[in-house]
């Protein structure tokens, strides 16, 4: 396949892959007008170079190239600098990003970290994640770590009294939330909450707790790994349970209110509001790329400038809620301009 030239100096868009996990269900199109299969849809997969669901681009120079293939092909030019120096068992492509429907309760999980999951999967990361919570039924809530004096000794005793749910932290969740998982915390999403995840490029989970369920009658329960939940339990070092994330103020100006809504070693999250008309103006300067979701409203994203005095691409990335595009960590200056207000996430490395 011919490639145009400078094809990395313009935003990516990706065609998501969906997942029909038996806790999902039609609440993408019915909130945001997705085309869906029939059936069950649980998740789906926005950007993505995990070997369990790699998402492919869906227009321009680029078009039918999966992340994984762009990884391989543009290296460096594709992830930035900071990519490129993590520990070799720790390159390529370091995030995925999700959307989510639990229409029923996910099991009660816990994530590993890097080195227990390189350990039991070779080549595996571990997995820290946020939530921005998109829809929250009334009443809907996350569960997010132990209750407050639980540790991993009584929870070992409450898997083995059938306990596990009295051992829970519960707490309320509205749209606009935003819930950091470290790797090591006990969670569970529950029914009535739509939300958008950002996670480390990782698919592996230990299921700690299923509520009994079974995905039919007469079918044996989902499979449980308890043992591996255990250990990969980490309690916060400062002994509280989790919690929301309060966002934090970065600028407020003509028109755009720049916020931090989770902060790790792992990626940095932020959510952007902008009045229609109003733009954002930002830098690739090679370090690292962008993910930008537009959450509500419509902007556009386009390329300000080029290297070496070219022109810079006409054509802006068009992104109407809910949609995810990548920018090249080469893309240069550019500008996100509001056709209407807008929320907007804006995911990059530390």
């Amino acid at each position: 396949m011919s490639l145009a030239p400078d094809p990395l100096r313009a935003p990516l868009t990706f065609t998501p892959a969906l997942k029909d996990y038996v806790w999902g269900g039609r609440n993408l199109e019915r909130l945001f007008g997705r085309s869906l299969p029939p059936g069950v849809v649980a998740e789906s997969w926005e950007v993505s170079a995990h070997p369990a669901a790699p998402t492919a681009v869906d227009r321009g120079p680029l078009r039918g190239f999966t992340l994984p293939e762009l990884v391989t092909r543009f290296g460096e030019v594709l992830l930035g600098r900071k990519a490129a120096r993590r520990a070799p068992a720790d390159r390529g492509f370091p995030l995925l990003v999700k959307l989510l429907d639990a229409c029923r309760p996910l099991s009660v999980q816990v994530h590993p970290g890097d080195a227990q999951a390189a350990a039991r999967r070779p080549g595996e990361r571990g997995k820290t994640e946020m939530w921005y919570v998109l829809h929250a039924e009334p009443g809907a809530e996350v569960v997010v770590g132990l209750k407050p004096g639980t540790g991993l000794a009584e929870l070992r005793q409450a898997v083995a009294d059938g306990r596990v749910e009295a051992c829970l932290n519960r707490i309320p969740v509205h749209a606009g939330d935003s819930v950091l998982v470290p790797a090591g915390t006990v969670h569970a999403i529950l029914p009535g909450v739509v939300l958008a995840e950002v996670q480390q490029s990782s698919d592996v989970t230990y299921r700690l707790y299923d509520w009994g369920r079974r995905p039919d009658p007469s079918a044996r329960p989902r499979e449980l790994h308890v043992a591996e939940a255990l250990e990969a339990v980490r309690q916060p070092e400062s002994g509280g349970a989790p919690g929301v994330q309060a966002p934090r103020l970065v600028r407020r100006e003509a028109g755009v209110r720049q916020e931090v809504v989770a902060q790790c070693d792992k990626f940095v999250v932020e959510r952007l509001t902008l009045d229609a008309g109003a733009a954002y103006e930002g830098e690739l300067d090679g370090d690292t790329f962008e993910i930008w979701g537009v959450l509500s409203g419509a902007v556009a994203v386009e390329a300000a400038a080029s290297p070496a005095g070219k022109s810079a691409p006409s054509d802006a990335t068009d992104l109407a809620a809910v949609r995810f595009a990548f920018l090249p960590p080469v893309m240069g200056a550019f500008r996100t301009v509001a056709a209407q207000p807008a929320v907007a996430l804006r995911i990059y490395l530390p």
